[in-house]
C-alpha cells in the first residue's frame, strides 16, 4: 500500500479495504459537487441588495455567482492542502486528519444552519467523513501489521532498511 497525492492505492497483497484511488476520489468529488449545488441554490436568486447585505458582494464582484472553492475565511482552495511525505503511516494519518477536519466543518455548519434542505445533505456528508476516517484507520492497521518491524514510530523499514548494493 502506498499513497500518491492524497489518494490511497492498495497493493494487491493488502487489498482487504475498499479504499481505492477511483472510489474515494470519485466520492470526494461528489462531495464537492453537493456543496456547490447547495451554494448555487442558496445564491442563484439573490438581488444586488441581498448580496450587499449578506456580505457576499465582494465574492460576487470577483466571481458573479460562479462557484469558486474557498474557505469561509475567503482563502481560495489550493493543491497545497494535499500533504504527502511518501511514508504510508504519515500519509494515512494526514488523510485521517483531513477527514476529521471535514467532519468538524460539517458540525459547525449544522450548528449555524437550520434550513432542512441544507442540513440533510450536510448530515449525509458528515456521515461519509466518519466512514472515510474509519476506512483509513483500518488501512493504517493493515500497514502497521505488515511492516517488517513493529517499531514503526522510529523508522519505516519499508523505506529505511534496504539491502546495500
Amino acid at each position: 500500500m502506498y499513497r500518491e497525492s492524497h489518494r490511497i492505492i492498495l497493493v494487491p497483497k493488502y487489498s482487504k479495504r475498499n479504499i481505492t484511488a477511483a472510489s474515494l476520489g470519485t466520492e470526494e468529488l461528489a462531495h464537492m459537487e453537493m456543496i456547490c449545488a447547495i451554494v448555487h441554490q442558496l445564491t442563484r436568486n439573490l438581488t444586488p441588495e441581498e448580496l450587499e447585505k449578506s456580505g457576499f458582494d465582494k465574492y460576487y464582484v470577483d466571481h458573479t455567482l460562479a462557484l469558486w472553492p474557498q474557505a469561509a475565511s475567503g482563502a481560495p482552495w489550493t493543491a497545497t492542502y494535499f500533504q504527502s511525505k511518501g511514508d504510508p503511516i504519515t500519509d494515512i494519518h494526514e488523510d485521517m486528519a483531513a477527514e476529521q477536519k471535514a467532519r468538524t466543518t460539517y458540525d459547525n455548519i449544522l450548528r449555524l444552519v437550520k434550513d432542512p434542505e441544507v442540513c440533510e445533505p450536510i448530515r449525509f456528508l458528515r456521515e461519509r467523513e466518519i466512514v472515510h476516517y474509519q476506512r483509513f484507520g483500518e488501512s493504517l492497521r493493515i500497514v502497521q501489521d505488515h511492516l517488517d518491524s513493529k517499531n514503526f514510530y522510529a523508522i519505516n523499514p519499508e523505506f529505511d532498511i534496504r539491502p546495500r548494493d
